[in-house]
């Protein structure tokens, strides 16, 4: 990464590196940090890890205003020193302005986590607001090529529910690229269609192209198939000799006992996937701009969910 692209990181004076104890209580998260979406259970199995062989390598700090601290990098372990109860944090603390920590928090998670595409996006258009980059110099900065940010960026123009189902992992980037030509109805409408039919992206893009009367041109993967080659014709005199095949002592002993192939079965006995299926529509709901409540009562033979759904302006609440 290079740093000297966005004007810091070049100080003359080398950093001590010196590890200190700060009390968690004194910590808080980047403002700027990308990542939005914590995965529970790995923020768990982290804390595991580290209290079975502690930390082995202190979080980065830098003291903003008197015994307050923010978060440069390491949000997942200061998460996981949370969850294990510890008093304080290893950590080094450097000297920032706010613009320097906060690139800084950006480019460590654009390098080191594996961030949503829109997680992605939302950190490229933050650091060409905090440095002044076209995305020609923001490209260079972060190793890619100019195609991969603009693409990435594109997906802001996106509504904001599509952004928050690509977040949720509701639906993938593809799906989001197939409506970024739909008006923000339509694509309330057509994020409505992909969850609850659950079309894949050719689904999405043939239904996007029948909604703004175009045709879909063919999928190149699926003409893709090699055509099979005829062989040229054998000359009249012409011997052909098949090569004799050989059975293996296994395969004699299975001739004419072959039992028909079982088709693999799929189940899922677990009811709590089909609750989350559903909280997840209704999650899709009132990000679309309705006030929706779920209620779950346990059952001896299963479950009851009641779910309530009103416009936002719906006065009996």
């Amino acid at each position: 990464m290079a740093f000297s692209l966005f004007n810091f990181g070049s100080k003359s004076t080398p950093a001590k590196n010196q590890v200190v104890e700060i009390p968690l209580k004194q910590i808080e998260p980047n403002r700027y940090q990308p990542r939005q979406v914590f995965d529970k259970h790995e923020i768990q199995e982290l804390a595991q890890t580290i209290g079975e062989h502690g930390l082995l390598q202190p979080i980065i700090l830098r003291e903003y205003k008197a015994a307050k601290y923010e978060i440069i990098a390491g949000e997942r372990r200061f998460r996981a020193m949370q969850l294990l109860e510890w008093e304080t944090a290893p950590a080094i603390v450097e000297k920032m302005s706010d613009k320097e920590s906060a690139s800084l928090a950006l480019i460590e998670n654009l390098q080191r986590a594996q961030l949503s595409s829109v997680e992605e996006a939302r950190a490229y258009r933050k650091l060409m607001d905090l440095n002044h980059l076209t995305q020609q110099t923001l490209a260079k900065g972060v190793g890619k090529s100019q195609s991969t940010v603009a693409n990435k960026l594109r997906l802001l123009n996106l509504i904001e529910p599509v952004q928050n189902a690509i977040l949720d992992g509701m639906i993938t980037e593809r799906h989001g690229r197939a409506l970024l030509g739909l008006t923000d109805d339509e694509q309330r409408n057509m994020l409505m269609r992909i969850v609850n039919e659950k079309l894949n992206v050719r689904q999405t893009e043939q239904a996007v192209a029948e909604l703004q009367g175009q045709v879909l041109p063919p999928d190149p993967e699926a003409e893709s198939v090699t055509p099979v080659k005829e062989e040229a014709p054998l000359a009249d005199n012409t011997e052909v000799t098949k090569p004799a095949k050989t059975k293996t002592p296994t395969q004699e002993a299975k001739k004419g006992k072959q039992a028909p192939k079982k088709k693999a079965k799929i189940s899922v006995s677990d009811p709590q996937i089909a609750i989350n299926t559903i909280k997840k529509s209704v999650k899709l709901v009132k990000d679309n701009g309705f006030k929706a409540t779920v209620r779950q009562k346990k059952l001896a033979d299963g479950y009851q969910l009641t779910i309530t759904v009103r416009p936002q302006d719906d006065s009996n609440k």
